[in-house]
């Protein structure tokens, strides 16, 4: 039984359901991609597919557009795989739960992948349409953006003939975006030694955040639990004698850790002052994060006694000094374009290991040198400690111009749909409209989506009447395309 039946745009739905229902993680496309060539072969559309599952639909022009400029529509088919804790979701095989509260879509106990899920079914909506009028279309469709863009990164854009570019992976209606910051993901990795420790074991867990998108939500004050779990430790380090066993937070380089867990080894006699400072910290995190992140919880499981491999004395305080010495968050503010996010980093993915830890970043700036310099920051920080750094996924920054013709011609588009003007802004999270401009020289681009919020964690939520009118715009746009 399909559950956006009767939900216009008809088509833009039908597909958007039929894209959940296929396990698309980053890493995971193949069968996605196979699902977009099948579509073409069965609209009797041109089409090509590489070996990163990147898929490039053309569409003919329209009769009366033979002499327009060939439009690119451009999106991801991957998505961030995010569950509540117990769910027993498999994103590897299984197909996403989709529900509708009110004007909004969701996906139960998991993430939606309405970024970017939608893109693709507006493309697929459009490309099947033989009632729109339009330029030649170039559909491209890539694979594992949400891991570095890294099908964007390896597409052969040779054949491509257009030179505009429609971006759908934003998430905000009425706003059109025409910049965006470049990136990296750091990758940090430091050797520990271990040896056994015995005593009374606990699981020491700060969750409860809020989370979120580490360019998009970057700027509100979320706390990141990665760090909260690295301030615990060296709080609790100053107050009694710990053995570190096990630690672990967060999925996603680019998603805000909303948790991250600790195995402790402590003396019984310390138990109660364990409690009582965890108490505390729980209390003095809240305060601090009031209005953004108020819901954090800080809990202690006792787990037994016994005797476990822990690190030993130079490695535990190697990785507290890492922790309490990683930059987070942001770090410069843009002098040019107020209130936009310049540079920053989020510590996405914190894990311990027998033999090492692994720390991995995702870095973003829109001034390439300031986000190398941060790059280098945190290499000079792991190898001082004896460790390694690889930088993975390197995106260029997409690069701001004022009214260019494709802005002036969204602007006009929009205002005469809907009567009144958009916003036309930079945004800090990456978009694969830099690796574009980089590669096809002259390019005119626009990003624009419909409402989403709450991407990439489990309270993602998709406006169905926004999706509809975003729908109308893209609609409206390629007819202005002459």
């Amino acid at each position: 039984m399909r559950i956006l039946n009767g939900y216009e745009p008809e088509r833009v739905f039908y597909y958007f359901e039929e894209l959940a229902g296929i396990p698309h993680g980053s890493g995971n496309t193949k069968e996605i991609s196979d699902y977009l060539v099948a579509f073409a072969k069965t609209h009797g559309l041109a089409w090509e597919q590489d070996a990163s599952n990147n898929v490039i639909i053309r569409k003919p022009a329209s009769q009366g557009y033979e002499n327009a400029p060939a439009v690119i529509l451009q999106g991801h088919c991957d998505m961030v795989c995010e569950k509540l804790p117990g769910s027993a979701h498999d994103f590897s095989k299984d197909g996403l739960k989709l529900g509708v509260e009110g004007d909004e879509i969701y996906a139960a106990e998991t993430t939606l992948g309405g970024d970017d899920g939608i893109a693709v079914a507006f493309m697929l909506a459009v490309l099947e349409d033989e009632t729109l009028a339009h330029p030649a279309l170039e559909a491209v469709i890539t694979s594992d953006e949400e891991i570095g863009l890294l099908g964007a990164a390896a597409l052969d854009t040779s054949a491509l003939k257009g030179r505009i570019l429609l971006n759908m992976d934003s998430e905000e209606e009425g706003i059109l975006t025409v910049s965006c910051a470049g990136g990296m993901t750091s990758v940090m990795e430091l050797p520990v030694g271990r040896d056994e420790a015995s005593g009374v074991q606990y699981r020491v867990e700060i969750a409860g955040l809020q989370g979120g998108h580490s360019g998009v939500e970057i700027d509100k004050n979320r706390a990141n639990a990665n760090l909260l779990m690295g301030r615990l430790l060296h709080g609790l380090d100053l107050r009694m004698e710990f053995a570190l066993a096990e630690l672990e937070g967060g999925n996603k380089d680019n998603a805000i850790p909303r948790s991250c867990a600790a195995e402790l080894v402590i003396g019984s006699e310390d138990e109660e002052a364990l409690l009582e400072y965890l108490a505390k910290l729980q209390e003095q995190l809240r305060r601090e994060y009031a209005g953004s992140d108020e819901g954090i919880v800080v809990t202690a499981k006792k787990l037994g006694s016994g005797t476990a491999p822990v690190l030993n004395m130079i490695s535990r305080q190697k990785v507290l000094f890492f922790l309490m010495n990683l930059p987070d968050g942001i770090q410069k503010m843009s002098a040019q374009i107020p209130g936009l996010v310049e540079t920053s980093l989020n510590l996405g993915v914190l894990r311990l290991y027998p033999e090492k830890l692994e720390a991995v970043c995702s870095v973003r700036s829109s001034v390439g040198s300031a986000r190398d310099a941060l790059g280098e920051k945190l290499e000079y920080l792991a190898e001082f400690l004896g460790g390694g750094y690889l930088a993975q996924g390197v995106y260029p920054a997409w690069e701001y111009q004022a009214d260019t013709p494709l802005q002036k011609l969204a602007v006009s588009a929009y205002e005469e749909l809907f009567g009144a003007a958009p916003k036309v802004e930079a945004i800090h999270a990456g978009l694969e409209c830099g690796l574009f401009y980089e590669k096809l020289p002259g390019l005119d681009c626009i990003s624009f989506g419909p409402d989403m919020k709450n991407v990439h964690t489990t309270e993602e939520r998709l406006s169905i009447s926004s999706t509809e009118r975003t729908y109308r715009y893209l609609r409206k746009l390629l007819e202005s395309i002459r």
